[in-house]
């Protein structure tokens, strides 16, 4: 709990006003802290995913007729670390939905996590959009730049470009 800054009285959850002396308590005192997912637990959700897509997700997708079925294993790869491939527009439309709508991707349920913005509110389709874009196409220049610049939130170069960050959910 916190203590009134007036008097030193200690402050009861949900309280406006200090019960002691009146003093206004300042409502930023009772904003959940956040917990950072560590890269350990991130990088196993994306491996869940992964496999999610690669059994269940883009196979369907080619019998479906959304994907000829010689395609989703072949990318197109026109710079070093880009993959442009049919999976990876599968795997782009997957994460931006399921993290768009949700909060969070199947594998990011199974290990209690989600992705919010910095002041840990839900993010929206298009943040999903912007932060699936690394996930989905540049996945080691993400991974790589986030690791080297932003290793304070664990973010990804394109969760810093969208403003987000990947929280554990209690």
């Amino acid at each position: 709990m916190p203590y009134c800054k007036n008097c030193g009285f200690e402050i009861p959850d949900g309280a406006f006003y200090c019960p002691n002396c009146g003093a206004s308590v300042p409502q930023e005192l009772y904003r959940p802290k956040l917990e950072i997912a560590g890269w350990g637990e991130r990088i196993a959700a994306y491996i869940i995913d992964v496999i999610i897509l690669g059994i269940i997700i883009i196979p369907i997708a080619s019998v479906w007729g959304f994907l000829p079925r010689a395609t989703y294993g072949l990318s197109w790869s026109w710079a070093p670390f880009v993959s442009l491939g049919a999976g990876n527009f599968i795997s782009f439309l997957y994460w931006t939905f399921m993290e768009g709508i949700y909060g969070q991707s199947i594998g990011k349920i199974v290990l209690k996590m989600k992705v919010t913005t910095l002041e840990g509110a839900p993010i929206n389709i298009t943040t999903a959009a912007i932060e699936s874009i690394g996930k989905a196409f540049l996945l080691p220049i993400d991974l790589i730049l986030g690791l080297i610049l932003y290793p304070n939130k664990n973010q990804r170069l394109f969760n810093y470009i969208s403003n987000t960050i990947v929280i554990k959910i209690r």
